[in-house]
């Protein structure tokens, strides 16, 4: 096997495994979303709200310092879902789907399209308004949720279609935290993000130059980066995203080296004539088997392997809770109206509208331009239905709810127009999909019409 299929065909087991975890995923969010309008509209809905406002906190000295459970979700608990998302963007733009302009233009094009038209159609029908601010709310792209869809169509889903979304959505979530940190942020507080920053540039040093591997020296210097962009002013999960910008995506480590230690170490344990007992008390041979496990953790950038471990807790744990936190909308004063004022308005037709028309002529300018190409065995119709799809905003499109209005109607407003614009957008990408992807048995033809 060259070396060139071997990249080609590890790099395509890393996307698999991502892709089943967020599909994986998507179903218990899917099912959490539930829970929560279902919770929050029945006769126990005021349980619901009383544990979200609960307070947690510390107290020392007479003083005390606490936040809302919903607060800890969103401003704790999504720190380490911006963290991922930041390992994800860092791999893509380094040795992933984004990491050349080739490989980049086509998928980065389609999100700043999905991106800048959405936000353009909500300001139009929003604009001198109370809903204003909102313009970032359906900018966003759910990644889980879409691909979710594309699992439902099963393998009639070319895999060069679910890597055109996965990198576009990524691009997209990039773009989304530069609006989170540079829109979305009322005043900063300039010694605290100094502050935050020499204490980046002090993990810095210590993970990359000193190869310090105490937990507890890098996650306390990782919780007072944390503490210090939240007294900012910036939002707090903004610190996930400058942590993981930290983290190697590729080996630190020298690997001819590393190799030739394995190599020396398992030639001396095969003859030791090494036994399931013999491991354990022979301390010689348990001190090679470390050796070696450690070698090879070493060859895995660390990057990687932080994402590999964090992706399940952030996929099965922190969104569903996120979800059962934020999704839970009162419907007492009807759906009608709140998805037709300006904002819940605004949200449906950016996210259904406003992704379709971005994501497709901004595919066409790129591919016009003569700077990208359309994937291998995809056609337009096909980039249509995953544009419908891009149009599921449910994550990111809450979070930014949450920042960008301070009445709760508004937000409930915004919210309600999320989750039935996603919900649109999801029947809409399926049933398209389905109707102009090959079928199982090959009888269809891809054309590139």
């Amino acid at each position: 096997m060259s070396k060139h299929s071997h990249a080609t065909e590890t790099q395509s087991s890393l996307f698999e495994r991502f892709l089943h975890s967020e599909v994986s995923g998507s179903a218990v969010l899917l099912a959490c979303t539930l829970i929560a309008l279902v919770w929050a509209n029945s006769p126990w809905s005021d349980t619901y709200f009383h544990i979200l406002h609960t307070k947690i906190g510390i107290s020392w000295g007479g003083a005390t310092r606490a936040i809302s459970v919903h607060h800890w979700i969103n401003d704790g608990l999504m720190v380490i879902f911006f963290f991922v998302v930041g390992l994800e963007i860092k791999r893509e733009l380094l040795v992933g789907r984004l990491s050349s302009m080739k490989k980049a233009v086509l998928p980065v094009m389609a999100a700043v399209g999905g991106m800048v038209c959405p936000a353009i159609l909500y300001t139009v029908l929003n604009a001198g308004g109370e809903g204003a601010r909102g313009w970032g709310v359906p900018m966003a792209t759910d990644i889980a949720f879409a691909l979710g869809v594309l699992a439902v169509l099963g393998k009639r889903v070319p895999t060069s279609l679910k890597v055109f979304l996965t990198a576009a959505a990524i691009a997209d979530d990039l773009g989304a935290v530069v609006v989170i940190a540079l829109f979305y942020t009322e005043t900063i507080h300039l010694t605290w993000l100094l502050l935050a920053l020499a204490l980046l540039a002090v993990l810095y040093v210590a993970a990359r130059v000193l190869k310090i591997r105490s937990m507890g020296i890098l996650l306390g210097l990782i919780v007072g980066v944390w503490i210090a962009v939240f007294v900012s002013g910036i939002h707090a999960t903004v610190a996930g995203i400058l942590v993981a910008l930290l983290v190697p995506v590729k080996p630190t480590a020298e690997p001819r080296r590393l190799l030739e230690l394995v190599e020396d170490r398992v030639r001396w344990l095969k003859g030791t004539k090494m036994t399931a007992q013999s491991v354990v008390f022979d301390h010689e041979q348990l001190e090679a088997v470390v050796e070696v496990e450690e070698a090879a953790r070493r060859l895995q950038p660390a990057g990687l392997r932080l994402e590999h471990y964090w992706h399940p807790v952030q996929a099965f744990l922190i969104l569903p809770l996120f979800a059962l936190a934020n999704a839970g909308v009162r419907l007492d004063h009807g759906l009608l109206p709140a998805v037709a004022s300006p904002v819940g308005l605004g949200v449906i037709l950016g996210l259904f509208v406003g992704k379709q028309v971005g994501i497709m002529f901004f595919s066409w300018l790129a591919i016009r331009s003569g700077k990208a190409e359309l994937p291998d065995g995809v056609n337009w119709r096909q980039i249509w239905g995953v544009s419908c799809l891009a149009g599921i905003g449910f994550t990111m499109s809450l979070f930014v709810s949450e920042l960008a209005f301070a009445s709760e109607a508004m937000i409930a407003n915004a919210k309600l127009g999320i989750l039935v614009a996603s919900l649109v957008s999801a029947v809409t990408g399926y049933l398209l999909l389905h109707s102009v992807l090959p079928r199982d048995d090959g009888s269809a033809k891809v054309t590139t019409e």
